[in-house]
């Protein structure tokens, strides 16, 4: 009986601390980006929806130390979208990686194959399982700076950069769980549906969770738009709001608004 042979092609994945970080699809939008100079066109050569490109993008800003693609103003074109030098050199990491997991993968699926058909797939299938992703649109990365115990609640200061923090209010058994410490690095998910949006400085809200951002993209849906606001320090919080919310609001792009949400709405998460 002829023995099948198994090879192992795995795309794959960065991690950060902090979740997902990279993955062929980004790599190629990123690299669509350096080649064309626009997020519409790299999107289209990739392909993804323009949508879903400027989504990984500011993902990536989002969870990378610099800045991965900037925007750009002026010149005869009237601007467009660039690679930073960080963006280029990921890229690079990445494709240097990528050919040694997969040598990796070639000499795991060598060995596997000596009569071990029933390992392969118990392995591949643990893979599987392993593999988590979340709905959640908002995606922070930073470092715990302040931590208060309650009788149930448990208060987590996060420091995202040097202009924004936020907290949340998770209970003490979770924070038991997640070993939470003074200078240890998480990711906060907050859904899109969580988040208010203000653009009226003076008025007041109890939500412990307020950023304010210049707001970069309305996508229009069937029922609510989706808004998406750019912080000073380079973050983007997404919010889904009717369409009555943006016309009540005046909200357009290049205007500043506030995304505000509840400490409770924050979920935190780390890797290990």
């Amino acid at each position: 009986m002829d023995t099948i042979l198994h090879r192992m092609r795995g795309k794959l994945e960065v991690d950060t601390e902090f979740g997902t970080f990279l993955g062929d699809t980004r790599i190629r939008l990123l690299e669509a980006i350096d080649q064309h100079g626009s997020i519409s066109q790299a999107a289209k050569a990739v392909p993804i929806s323009y949508k879903a490109a400027w989504d990984a993008v500011d993902a990536m800003n989002n969870l990378a130390d610099q800045a991965l693609v900037v925007r750009s103003t002026g010149g005869k074109n009237g601007g467009g979208t660039l690679l930073t030098a960080h963006g280029r050199k990921t890229i690079a990491l990445y494709r240097a990686l990528e050919a040694e997991y997969q040598a990796a993968l070639d000499r795991l699926s060598a060995s596997m194959n000596d009569g071990q058909a029933s390992d392969f797939q118990q392995f591949r299938q643990l893979l599987k399982r392993m593999s988590m992703k979340t709905s959640a649109r908002n995606q922070f990365a930073g470092h715990i700076v302040g931590l208060r115990e309650g009788h149930v609640d448990f208060e987590v200061r996060i420091k995202l950069d040097e202009e924004n923090e936020i907290v949340a209010v998770i209970t003490v058994d979770s924070a038991e769980n997640l070993g939470l410490s003074i200078g240890m690095e998480l990711n906060a998910l907050v859904k899109s549906s969580s988040v208010l949006l203000l653009n009226d400085p003076s008025i007041k809200v109890s939500a412990r969770n307020q950023l304010w951002g210049e707001i970069t993209r309305i996508h229009d849906g069937p029922v609510n738009a989706e808004i998406t606001l750019r912080t000073k320090g380079g973050k983007s919080v997404c919010a889904v709001v009717t369409h009555d919310s943006v016309e009540r609001l005046g909200l357009v792009v290049g205007e500043q608004a506030c995304a505000v949400f509840k400490a409770s709405a924050v979920i935190l998460c780390k890797y290990t």
